[in-house]
């Protein structure tokens, strides 16, 4: 259970947490007030995957819930989503973390040298799966200590140097609290992507039943806490007026504790931490979802092969798209392609989740006694509410650029699967003559 919750925890905070208090400062305290909301949606989304990883511990997560609530198409949509989202995420992890390189070794950056060190960044989390699960788990514990570290230190530490009179109003520029904590949100809502990260390894993590909805609510929230805590410290350390212009808040918030200017260092050096151990834990995510699917034969067989409990074939392909990803957004001719494609990440996200607290409605109100237990219906209904409604704010946060782009991609995969189906359908067709 450490090992899964580490990576709930790793594969919810990235590197968008070290700049995050500037992001939401513009709208004043009222988003941190945002981040509470937020958290309730994110836990009740937690709890679903954790039903839903009791009643199928399957490697999987969404996927394989919609498949089995809907059939094959809502499955193979599912999975569909959840690969295109997490290797172009992994392509933008990799390109941030050269930003945070140049912190540590300033002067030395350079067309070629960025390239590399943003390559380095998805081929070594890449190397630690290829190894096997054990090593994937043991990286994931040992990254979400050392970036968590620095920020709980940051965190604590913010308590002793807080001043009121650094937080601003409670809405700025004079708007309501209702627009500034929509406003807030919208900002805000992507930053629990990956709570489903135990339920996608389910079949990986030993007890399931018991232990990814167990590591799924404790990643969650201790998240949440990092966040929240993280935001406050960093509110009440650095004026208001320094903070909406800042570009590296939590430094500013170390140097303004502490003084000299070694804040930055320490921050760079807990973000290159955070975002490889994201790394590592995504690469890991980019094989599971085709690897359920293509055991169903809805996607590709290559994905199906797997050696020391990793996907192995799935981790290459997602390592090699996002590679090429990154190179195409170095060149700099192709940088609305590279925008384009993480706008639709960001819809991409929501579909999977969507159908599993729709699968979830689905198994409650069916009368399935054998998926329900009785006494946790009224508390299992208002929880798969809760939890679609959370991820369709996440929907109409993406914006509509984000959907109109995601959806002509999501329905781009309606050809793999026609055919797909079609080859599953002849074979089974040919079975049954033989």
């Amino acid at each position: 259970m450490p090992t899964a919750t580490a990576l709930v925890m790793g594969n919810i905070i990235g590197g968008g947490i070290f700049l995050l208090p500037a992001s939401v400062a513009p709208y004043g305290t009222v988003s941190l007030l945002a981040f509470a909301v937020l958290t309730v949606g994110a836990v009740a989304l937690a709890l679903v995957f954790g039903r839903l990883a009791r009643r199928d511990p399957r490697t999987g997560g969404p996927y394989v819930y919609a498949r089995e609530a809907f059939g094959d198409f809502a499955g193979f949509l599912s999975a569909w989503s959840y690969w295109t989202m997490s290797w172009v995420s992994n392509a933008a992890l990799a390109v941030a973390v050269v930003g945070y390189v140049h912190v540590l070794f300033p002067g030395h950056g350079n067309g070629a040298t960025d390239l590399t060190v943003a390559l380095l960044a998805l081929w070594l989390p890449t190397l630690a799966n290829l190894a096997g699960t054990r090593w994937v788990g043991a990286v994931q514990l040992v990254s979400a200590v050392l970036k968590f570290l620095p920020l709980l230190f940051i965190a604590v530490a913010g308590l002793f140097f807080f001043d009121a009179g650094n937080l601003g109003s409670f809405t700025e520029g004079g708007g309501s609290p209702l627009g500034g904590l929509s406003a807030a949100a919208a900002i805000l809502l992507y930053s629990y992507v990956g709570v489903e990260s135990a339920a996608m390894s389910a079949g990986e993590v030993r007890d399931p039943e018991r232990n990814v909805g167990r590591a799924t609510v404790l990643g969650t929230i201790g998240a949440a806490v990092v966040y929240l805590l993280g935001t406050l410290a960093v509110f009440g350390t650095v004026a208001h007026q320094d903070l909406v212009t800042s570009d590296a808040p939590f430094s500013d918030a170390v140097d303004a504790m502490f003084g000299g200017a070694w804040g930055g260092t320490l921050i760079a050096v807990a973000a290159v931490i955070s975002i490889l151990g994201a790394l590592n834990g995504w690469t890991l995510m980019s094989a599971q979802a085709p690897y359920a699917a293509a055991r169903d034969g809805l996607f590709p067989a290559v994905f199906a092969v797997r050696r020391r409990g990793v996907p192995t074939a799935g981790v290459l392909i997602g390592t090699v798209l996002a590679s090429l990803l990154t190179v195409i957004n170095h060149l700099g001719s192709s940088d609305r392609v590279f925008e384009v494609l993480v706008l639709i990440t960001t819809f991409s996200a929501t579909v999977p989740y969507l159908l599993a607290c729709g699968a979830q409605l689905y198994f409650l109100v069916s009368g399935r006694s054998d998926r329900v237990r009785g006494g946790r219906f009224a508390l299992d209904v208002l929880l798969a509410v809760t939890g679609f409604g959370f991820s369709f704010w996440l929907v109409a946060g993406a914006g509509y650029a984000a959907v109109y782009q995601g959806v002509l991609f999501l329905f781009a995969g309606v050809l793999l699967h026609a055919w797909l189906a079609a080859r599953k359908r002849r074979r089974a067709g040919d079975a049954a003559i033989t």
